[in-house]
């Protein structure tokens, strides 16, 4: 039985985070191609920009929003963080002296949605109460119910990196727009409304 057949509001975590990160990271799959073909000889410089000094580079957002997905998915099913999930942390911390290449940062991203597909419908639902303790590399823990985790670090914290991908990519030139942010919405439109139908 799912969380959200014992709890009976609703919640399933599986059905909120796991599209929600694999449309989003096709996104940001997406803006780098796009890079790409709009810079062809200097796009790889890309992954070394930043927003402000004091943050991390492109590549390293790009690892971080990985690593956020993949994240949620080993702290609700309760299971440790598998070597390859590490070595994606570490490369994201080392990536303003190592960036890597635009290839390298679409397996990362490749790898990420492989891993949420391979998902059971039901992976990720347990009761919402259920405490998590949420540690992090600097020593401060969180103590949560799975509902906030998720609500509260697991969404906002993806976002954050994804979002900051996307305004290192406008800010160094990269044509992108409120469409391409919105590309999983097109399918909603009611036909007849969208602008010059």
């Amino acid at each position: 039985m799912s969380a959200s057949d014992k709890t009976g509001h609703g919640m399933s975590f599986t059905r909120l985070l796991v599209p929600t990160y694999i449309q989003m990271l096709g996104r940001l799959s997406a803006w780098l191609e796009k890079a790409q073909a709009q810079r062809p000889d200097d796009a790889e410089a890309l992954l070394s920009a930043r927003l402000a000094p004091d943050m991390f580079p492109l590549a390293t957002q790009i690892r971080f929003a990985c690593r956020q997905a993949q994240e949620a998915v080993f702290r609700l099913k309760g299971e440790a963080f598998p070597e390859s999930s590490n070595i994606l942390l570490e490369e994201g911390r080392n990536a303003g002296d190592h960036p890597g290449s635009i290839a390298d940062a679409q397996a990362r991203i490749a790898e990420t949605i492989d891993l949420l597909n391979a998902l059971s419908a039901t992976a990720l639902d347990i009761e919402p109460e259920t405490a998590i303790a949420h540690a992090l590399p600097a020593g401060i823990t969180f103590d949560l119910t799975t509902e906030q985790f998720a609500r509260d670090w697991a969404l906002p914290q993806f976002y954050f990196h994804v979002m900051t991908a996307y305004a290192i990519l406008r800010a160094g030139g990269t044509e992108l727009g409120k469409t391409d942010y919105v590309a999983h919405m097109l399918p909603y439109v009611r036909p007849g409304t969208m602008p010059g139908a």
